[in-house]
């Protein structure tokens, strides 16, 4: 039996301004099959890289939530993330580090996690749903 790679697409938006209203999104496939989906509100005065790991906190909480256990490839179009939880970018400070260790206590609860920056118009669904979100918690 092949075991499937868990893929997740997180998002996260601060506007009007950054800091602004934070919100976030994702979607967790496993193949082809849509497992999970969420949305909400990071927080307000937040900065978009705090919001961005919101998504990624939430997403593997969902995970562990469903009992996915073995590969999860994370993809997501902030570089930032990517860089800081796979490729060892220095991490300089901000009110987000709370958040990124959060994410890193969280990845180690999986087999293996890869990360991977996609384009933003890659990550469509992930966008649509962080955007549905600050339509409803926006000031």
């Amino acid at each position: 039996m092949k075991v499937m790679t868990v893929v997740v697409y997180v998002d996260g938006l601060s506007q009007p301004s950054n800091p602004g209203t934070g919100t976030y999104g994702f979607v967790i496939y496993e193949g082809t099959k849509r497992l999970a989906e969420g949305e909400g509100l990071a927080g307000y005065d937040v900065t978009s890289n705090f919001a961005e790991y919101a998504a990624l906190v939430e997403a593997l909480k969902k995970l562990k939530e469903l009992r996915v256990g073995g590969d999860v490839l994370v993809r997501s179009d902030s570089k930032l993330l990517v860089g800081q939880m796979s490729e060892g970018w220095k991490v300089k400070g901000g009110v987000y580090v709370e958040k990124l260790k959060e994410a890193k206590d969280l990845s180690r609860d999986f087999g293996s996690i890869d990360f991977e920056w996609i384009p933003r118009e890659d990550n469509a669904e992930a966008d649509l749903l962080t955007r549905s979100a600050y339509e409803r918690f926006r000031r």
